[in-house]
């Protein structure tokens, strides 16, 4: 690439749009759900202007590793840092809740090597972190009366969201991939909702269940949507599949990379 595309791309790189700032909050709870999942509710002033669309996310900040004293990190107009230009402890969650209260729950999956996972292993009551959002939910056409949710165990609380707010006359097919038979877990209840649990093959990468789902998916109308959520690679294939091998329209199918086994 020449100077000037470099020079393009790094003016695009500064023009990103920077995201809502962060709000401090405060530990109040935590607990275990299954062997796999933490449960962390934390409370502070401004989680009341972070309820948005179902499935929108929020961005998590906690004290960096090997400290307990929380820094807030700077926009740099591409990516938030600390001083010395090191990349703070910031991972983007779905929230189970936020409630009237100024109170918001995250659920945590445990996997060896996550920051925030290890963090959340030995939180104490009290302990700072903050929070930004909301991030972008999901609005599906009136029209659409089929959904095909296909997520891991990051994408349940958005799954938990979507169970509770589509229309009871919808049908609903749940394809959900976990790493072991402890982490199944009861869903939201809805009259039109089939749900299916996958243990992923030690064998497997993860998504392999979901990719696997999505290639099985019926002939899809113009009432049909899909939503997908979950490890990034994962994702990009069903993306492929869905709207290059399948010709899926942008508005019947939403599909989003959660994480990156690399990085989190």
């Amino acid at each position: 690439m020449n100077g000037a595309g470099a020079d393009d791309r790094t003016e695009r790189l500064r023009s990103r749009r920077e995201p809502p700032p962060l709000v401090p909050v405060t530990v109040v709870e935590r607990s275990e759900i299954t062997p796999r999942l933490l449960r962390v509710t934390f409370e502070g002033p401004g989680i009341d202007a972070m309820r948005a669309e179902p499935a929108a996310s929020v961005r998590l900040l906690v004290p960096s590793p090997g400290t307990t004293e929380l820094v807030l990190p700077r926009w740099n107009g591409n990516e938030f840092l600390l001083p010395g230009d090191v990349r703070p402890a910031l991972r983007t969650f779905t929230p189970l809740t936020a409630d009237a209260d100024d109170r918001l729950v995250l659920e945590i999956v445990r996997h060896p090597g996550g920051t925030v996972s290890r963090w959340a292993e030995h939180v104490d009551v009290g302990a700072p972190a903050a929070l930004s959002g909301p991030g972008r939910g999901v609005e599906f056409a009136p029209e659409v009366d089929s959904f095909h949710l296909l997520g891991d165990e990051t994408a349940v609380p958005a799954i938990s969201q979507l169970l509770r707010v589509l229309p009871s006359t919808a049908t609903i097919h749940v394809q959900a991939e976990v790493m072991q038979e402890s982490a199944i877990r009861p869903l939201p209840g809805h009259p039109g909702a089939r749900v299916d649990w996958a243990v992923l093959p030690a064998d497997q990468a993860p998504g392999a269940t979901l990719v696997a789902a999505a290639t099985a998916l019926p002939d899809l109308t113009e009432r049909s949507h899909v939503w997908a959520a979950g490890e990034a690679a994962s994702m990009q294939a069903i993306r492929k599949h869905l709207f290059d091998g399948r010709g899926l329209s942008r508005s019947q199918a939403t599909v989003r990379g959660y994480w990156k086994p690399e990085r989190d």
